[in-house]
């Protein structure tokens, strides 16, 4: 099945082809019919499956000629980069058919946002706390909303959105079309659903809060004091060029870059306390191939576009599991394959349990290779001697944590690797 035969007309059937697509994704196939047809539309789906394309190519053929005075449709997302991802395919997909498309977010100024937002446009994409202060301001009108889009539905409750997002329904008028999109469907998502949808059309792409099965996932138990020395050692030794890696805090996303840049490995940190300019740059030179770990907390790598990311590690697992669903779908997008990475310490058992609960699915195991630890540097007068408690480097030390096997193998720099463990191990000849 082609764009065409979905009932997209030629202009928009001719930016997908542009983009260098030419057959429509499940979510796609279904969504896009239901959304020309003017039915509010509840889809489930996991991210990476072409979501964006599947709500943005039909609005756009739905609004029709450009008038480009108060936004026409409506796009909320929970987060900056979100935002600009969708903004930026409307503007790709609605090349030919010259719809103004605006986005507006916070952690920016308001000034450049307010002056596009009087200049008019067909499609507004925005944060709900930033759409809310220019609306509260009365510089944007939302009285002209045909069609109201809430993308990744289910982060902006975690993220505690619902208080601004009924406000901001009961600014748009009554009789409006509605889609909703989520990569989970919670309770509290089916409940907003029931408020907001009229009759809706369900898609649901994928078992409820399954994980893509391209996706390669294991877990090496390890010791927290023990993971970046194995995460460094995994990146270099698989020789990866290219990953994405998840902590829990800011604070541990700054620590965890600095520690694989000490490394030699290029690594940038990208969360909530950057300004967007700082992870604008972060992002560019992580898509560009200048920094090879861009380390993220879960909110600010919610959204990122990156094609084809072969590997993505969770350095701590998420406190919320389904979050879990979330970060390792940043791999094995549209089409494509990748590895998911768990590096799991003894008190995050019970994580563990609970999003492999949510998955209905045991993770594998995956044996520790044998890696190089290296301890602080000693404060004592006397020069610890390698390979001692506290010396400065224990060369090839394969921890004993409480999930670690008594056997050892050969002491090296550099050890053999289990089937699955994602290394491209680099041999000598």
């Amino acid at each position: 099945m082609s764009f065409t035969e979905l009932g997209l007309k030629p202009e928009l059937s001719r930016a997908v082809a542009e983009k260098g697509y030419t057959v429509p994704t499940p979510i796609q196939r279904e969504a896009i019919p239901a959304v020309l047809a003017g039915r509010d539309v509840l889809a489930g789906a996991q991210t990476g499956t072409g979501k964006t394309a599947a709500f943005v190519l039909p609005i756009l053929q739905n609004l029709g000629a450009p008038q480009a005075g108060a936004p026409r449709a409506l796009v909320l997302t929970p987060t900056r980069e979100l935002a600009a991802q969708v903004a930026a395919s409307a503007q790709d997909y609605g090349r030919f058919v010259e719809l103004r498309t605006v986005v507006i977010f916070g952690g920016v100024s308001e000034r450049p946002q307010i002056e596009a937002l009087r200049r008019g446009c067909d499609i507004l994409v925005a944060t709900p706390g930033r759409l809310l202060d220019l609306a509260q301001q009365g510089v944007l009108k939302l009285s002209e909303v045909r069609v109201c889009v809430l993308d990744e539905a289910d982060r902006m409750l975690d993220m505690g959105f619902i208080h601004a997002i009924r406000q901001i329904l009961k600014m748009l008028p009554k009789e409006r079309q509605n889609l909703l999109f989520s990569a989970t469907y919670s309770e509290d998502i089916r409940a907003l659903a029931a408020r907001m949808l009229r009759t809706p059309v369900a898609i649901e792409v994928a078992a409820r809060n399954a994980t893509a099965d391209r996706i390669e996932q294991h877990v090496y138990r390890v010791p927290k004091d023990h993971k970046r020395h194995l995460l460094a050692h995994l990146i270099e030794d698989g020789n990866w060029q290219q990953v994405l890696v998840f902590t829990r805090t800011k604070h541990g996303a700054n620590r965890l870059a600095q520690q694989l840049e000490g490394s030699g490995i290029r690594s940038a940190a990208i969360h909530g306390n950057k300004s967007q300019a700082a992870r604008v740059r972060a992002l560019s030179d992580f898509k560009e191939g200048r920094v090879t770990a861009l380390v993220a907390t879960e909110v600010a790598a919610r959204g990122l576009d990156i094609k084809e990311l072969p590997f993505v590690v969770n350095y701590e697992l998420p406190n919320v599991p389904e979050d879990y669903v979330h970060r390792i779908g940043r791999t094995a997008r549209a089409g494509g394959s990748g590895a998911a990475v768990s590096l799991v310490s003894p008190d995050e058992a019970p994580l563990l349990r609970d999003i492999e609960q949510v998955l209905r699915r045991t993770l594998p195991v995956a044996a520790l290779p044998t890696f190089k630890v290296s301890a602080p540097p000693a404060n004592a007068a006397r020069e610890p001697q390698p390979g001692a408690p506290g010396g400065a480097h224990r060369q090839g030390h394969r921890p004993q944590g409480p999930w670690q096997g008594t056997r050892r193998g050969p002491t090296r720099s550099h050890g053999s690797h289990a089937p699955g463990s994602f290394s491209r191990a680099r041999r000598s000849v």
